[in-house]
C-alpha cells in the first residue's frame, strides 16, 4: 500500500524533525568518511574506475514511472523487439506494444487509481456466505471459515475506522488552512502561517508541522494540492471499502481478478495516473549520474523496467504475481517492491512467481512496511516465507534508517524483525524524482528498498559471475555494524542493538561490499 507523504509529515513529528538538517543525496555517502549512514556508493565508485559494468534491467513493480523525466528518461528501459504503436505484439510475448514496460492495472481508455484493501475486499466476500449463516449447521470446515471470518470482521473495521480517522485528520488541516486564509485576506502563505494566532492547542500542533514543511522548502500551492490530492485518496479508499471493488475491476480492466490463469490482460501505459511513487523509487535506483542536474540515482548501468502493479490501496495477488513474471520474461535481474499488505487471499499464485524469479537467478528487493512493527509477530504479504515451506533465498527484505548516528538512527516508522528484516538502507528525507520533471524528498521503506535494489544492480553489474543469492550473501555479510543500542521504532523507551532488530545486524554499505569483493579476485 502506498501512503501519502503528507499525512506521515504533519502527524507524525519525528519524521518532521529529521528532515530539519538532512543532507541531499545522503544515501550516497560513506558513515567511515562522512560520519553520515548513508551507503558508501561515491567511495565504491572509486575503486571501481577504469572498470566497464554489464548493463543491468531492474524492474520497479509500482505505481507507475514517469518515463520521460529529464533524470530518467536515457535509462528507462525500451523493448527492443517491440515497434511501437503499431498495435501488434511483435516479439510474440503476450503483451501489445510493451514498449516500456507493463500496466496490469489499465484497460482500453481507462486505469485503475484507487482500489480497497484486501481486508475489505475479503471481508466482503465472506460476508456474502456468513452474514445470516446458522452456525449450527455449518460443518467442521465451515466453522474453521466462519472462525476466520469473525477475526476477518474485527481486522475490517479496525482499518476502516482508521481511514476515516484519517479523513478527520484531513478535515482539520483543511480548517486550518481556511482560517489562516480568512485572516489574511485569501493568502496562504509562509509569512501567514507564521503571523496566524492558533485557537486551540490542536491548532497549535497543526501550526507547527506547517511551519516546519513550510520551512523545509515546501511550495504553499503544492502543499494545498497535496491536502486536496489526500483527502480524495482516503475519501475514495473509505468508499472503496465499502462496495464492490472487483466489480470496478472488471469494467475498466476487462479482467476477473479472480481467474488465475489469465497473465495476459493490461495496457502499455506504465505512466498511470499516480506516478509519484514509482517515479520517486525509480530516480533511487538509477537516476542519471553525473549530469549536473536533480540527484545523482545509486547505479550507472541500469535500464529501469517500469511495470504498473500497485494502486492507491491494496495491490491484488494476481497482479503482483503477473507483474514478477512479466519482469523475469522480459530480462530482469533485479525487482524492486516496494509495497505490501497483512492479508494475501492468493499467496499460492506469488509464491510460484517467487520460484520462478528463484529459477531465472532474479533477485527481489521488498520494502519491510511502515508500520512501526516486529515483523516476527506482523508478517506482511508478500514474503520469502512459501506456503510450501520453503524460504526463497533470492529475495532481500528492507527496512529504513536515517542519517545520523545516535538514538534516532532508525527510521521511527521502520518495520523491524530479527527473523524477517535482512539490513537496513537509507529511508528518511531522500531526495529523489517526482512527475511532471520534478524532484522531492520522501520518507518510507519504500525509499529504502530501492537504495538496496540500486546497491544490487551496481554489485551484479560489476561483478557479473555472482548469483542473486550470493550477492544477497555479500550485501549481507559486508554491511556496517552499530555499536550502541538505538530506540525501537514504534516504542517511547525501549532500546535495542540493531544486531536484535535484523538477520545481518546492520546497514547496507557498497563501498565495503565492493572492497570485501575485489580482495576476493
Amino acid at each position: 500500500m502506498k501512503l501519502r507523504i503528507i499525512i506521515a509529515a504533519l502527524v507524525i513529528s519525528n519524521i518532521v524533525s529529521a528532515q530539519k538538517q538532512t543532507p541531499k543525496n545522503w544515501q550516497l555517502l560513506d558513515p567511515s568518511i562522512d560520519k553520515i549512514y548513508g551507503m558508501g556508493v561515491e567511495e565504491a565508485y572509486k575503486r571501481l574506475i577504469g572498470k566497464t559494468p554489464k548493463p543491468i534491467i531492474v524492474a520497479v513493480i509500482d505505481s507507475g514511472v514517469e518515463i520521460d523525466h529529464e533524470d530518467l528518461k536515457d535509462v528507462i528501459w525500451t523493448n527492443q523487439g517491440e515497434i511501437p504503436n503499431n498495435g501488434i505484439d511483435d516479439d510474440n510475448n503476450g503483451y501489445i506494444d510493451d514498449v516500456h514496460g507493463w500496466s496490469f492495472l489499465g484497460g482500453k481508455t481507462e486505469d485503475i487509481n484507487y482500489e480497497a484493501y484486501e481486508v475489505a475486499r475479503m471481508y466482503r466476500l465472506m460476508n456474502q456466505k456468513f452474514k445470516e449463516v446458522d452456525i449450527a449447521k455449518l460443518s467442521p470446515d465451515e466453522v474453521k471459515q466462519y472462525t476466520a471470518y469473525k477475526k476477518l470482521k474485527v481486522d475490517y473495521r479496525k482499518e476502516q475506522s482508521q481511514y476515516e480517522g484519517q479523513l478527520e485528520t484531513i478535515s482539520m488541516l483543511d480548517d486550518f488552512v481556511k482560517s489562516v486564509k480568512m485572516e489574511n485576506h485569501g493568502e496562504f502563505s509562509k509569512k501567514a502561517v507564521k503571523n496566524y494566532i492558533p485557537k486551540s492547542k490542536l491548532e497549535k500542533k497543526i501550526k507547527k508541522r506547517f511551519k516546519l514543511l513550510l520551512a523545509l522548502g515546501m511550495n504553499e500551492k503544492e502543499l494545498e494540492s497535496e491536502l486536496a490530492d489526500t483527502r480524495k485518496t482516503y475519501e475514495n479508499m473509505v468508499r472503496l471499502n465499502t462496495i464492490n471493488a472487483d466489480s470496478i475491476r472488471q469494467v475498466i480492466v476487462g479482467d476477473d481478478p479472480y481467474d488465475t490463469i489469465n497473465r495476459y490482460y493490461g495496457c502499455n501505459r506504465v505512466k498511470g495516473p499516480d506516478a509519484l511513487h514509482g517515479t520517486h523509487v525509480s530516480g533511487i535506483i538509477g537516476a542519471i549520474r553525473g549530469n549536473n542536474i536533480g540527484m545523482d540515482g545509486i547505479a550507472n548501468n541500469v535500464h529501469i523496467m517500469p511495470v504498473r502493479a500497485v494502486p492507491n490501496g491494496d495491490e491484488r495477488d494476481k497482479d503482483i504475481a503477473n507483474a514478477i513474471r512479466y519482469a523475469v520474461d522480459n530480462g530482469a535481474t533485479v525487482i524492486n517492491m516496494s509495497f505490501g499488505k497483512y492479508y494475501s487471499p492468493q499467496k499460492s499464485m506469488v509464491d510460484e512467481a517467487v520460484k520462478y524469479a528463484a529459477s531465472k537467478d532474479v533477485l527481489l528487493v521488498h520494502a519491510a512496511g511502515n508500520e512501526s512493527k516486529d515483523s516476527d509477530t506482523s508478517l506482511s504479504f508478500p514474503n520469502r516465507e512459501l506456503k510450501s515451506g520453503i524460504i526463497a533465498n533470492n529475495w532481500i527484505q528492507v527496512g529504513a534508517c536515517a542519517y545520523k548516528p545516535g538514538k534516532k538512527l532508525l527510521a521511527e516508522f521502520s518495520n523491524y524483525g530479527y527473523k524477517q528484516v535482512d539490513l537496513f538502507a537509507p529511508g528518511v528525507d531522500i531526495y529523489s524524482t517526482v512527475p511532471d520533471g520534478k524532484y522531492q524528498s520522501l520518507s518510507g521503506t519504500s525509499m529504502a528498498s530501492p537504495s538496496v535494489a540500486g546497491a544490487a544492480a551496481l554489485i551484479r553489474g560489476y561483478f557479473p559471475e555472482l548469483t542473486a543469492p550470493q550477492v544477497r550473501e555479500v550485501l549481507m555479510k559486508t554491511v556496517v555494524h552499530y555499536n550502541k543500542k538505538v530506540k525501537v521504532p514504534g516504542t517511547k523507551k525501549d532500546n535495542k542493538k540493531v544486531e536484535e532488530l535484523c538477520i545481518s545486524g546492520g546497514f547496507i554499505n557498497v563501498n565495503a561490499a565492493v572492497i570485501y569483493l575485489l580482495s576476493k579476485k
